[in-house]
Order: C-alpha cells, then structure tokens, then sequence
C-alpha cells in the first residue's frame, strides 16, 4: 500500500488561519471554530434577512450597501456597528411595527459565520458562508457600511441605514406573501459574482 503525502496546507486552511486573517487583514474580531465566527457589535453590525427578500433588497439598493454574505437560505447585509440599537425603532417609524417580518439584527454580542475571504475559494459545502460583496482589505470599511445620517459612526458618504431598513422591510413583506400565495418560500439562486461591486 502506497502512502501518499499531502500538499502543504495554506494559512486559511486552518480555522486559525481563517480566524487571523480577518483580524489582521480587516481588524475584525474573529472566534476561531469550527465555524470561524465574525464578532458583531465591535466593527459592524449585522442585517439579516431571507435571501429571497435579500436579492429585491440588492436589486433595489443597488451599490448602496456594504458587504454582503449568503449562507444557505439567509442574507447577511452589514451595517454600521451601533445600527442594532437603531433598527427597531426605525421599523416602527416606517410603520412597519408589529407586522411579522423575518427580519433580525445582530449587534453587541452576536456572531456571524465568517465566509472565506475573496479569491480564496469555496468550501464546497451547500449553504456554506460566501461573499456577495466582500469586504476589502487595506480598506476602511466601516465608513462605507449603511448608517444613520446623524450617527457618529457613519461615514459622509456611507449608505443611508433608513433607505436599506425600509427595503428590507418591504422585501421581507413581499417574500411572505409570495411564500403564502405559492405554499413555501420562493426558489432562490443566487451567485457572488452577480452582486459583486463595482
């Protein structure tokens, strides 16, 4: 029997790998795992929503938004860190409190799985993390994350947080009707290359 050694691995092959790279390339806080998890609430916080509603709430923003993930049947849109404290009131001054929407908001605290980062790719696994629209290292990413306008974290030039949150909104709604006219939610294919930034 022939015994066969394996290639060398590479640094992200590793979850430590995985886990440093976001912290030295991005300077986001990372947990190594199984699965690497992205700390929310330090850098960004995290807007998530079904990936059906995620891909009207791409179509409609356009580039207004900042990094985009997909995991399985779920769209992660990043948001400015302190946007969690925001986002419920927010929902009830577009008045859409108290209508059941699939809508959640990860901030202090919380974790998102870490995708792989760009040009790295894929894990192969169905439902597995990827970018949509990545981060990019050497960047100052924040400044670019949808905020309030009158919030010190935001940047001038950063996505408006009530545009994305009434999108989002109104996608969520749009996606629950459609599953309850069809009978189950709506079949969804999306790729990383179609919503990547220009």
């Amino acid at each position: 029997m022939a015994f066969t050694v394996p290639p060398p691995r590479s640094p992200l092959d590793s979850d430590g790998g995985l886990a440093r790279w976001y912290e030295h390339e991005l300077g986001w806080a990372a947990v190594p795992g199984p699965p690497v998890q992205l700390v929310t609430g330090l850098r960004f916080d995290v807007l998530e929503l079904p990936a059906t509603a995620g891909r009207g709430v791409l179509r409609r923003m356009g580039a207004g938004t900042g990094p985009v993930a997909l995991m399985g049947r779920r769209m992660r849109l990043l948001v400015a860190a302190g946007s969690a404290e925001e986002v419920p009131g927010l929902l009830d001054w577009l008045e859409w409190g108290g209508i059941s929407l699939d809508l959640a908001i990860l901030g202090t605290d919380g974790r998102m799985t870490a995708p792989l980062p760009p040009g790295r790719g894929g894990s192969g696994a169905p439902g597995a993390a990827v970018w949509l629209r990545a981060p990019v290292p050497g960047r100052e990413v924040e400044s670019s994350l949808p905020a309030l306008r009158s919030a010190p974290w935001g940047g001038a030039d950063a996505p408006c947080l009530v545009r994305l949150v009434a999108a989002a909104a109104a996608e969520c709604h749009r996606a629950r009707l459609l599953s309850v006219r069809t009978g189950g939610p709506a079949p969804q294919q999306l790729s990383p290359q179609r919503f990547a930034s220009s």
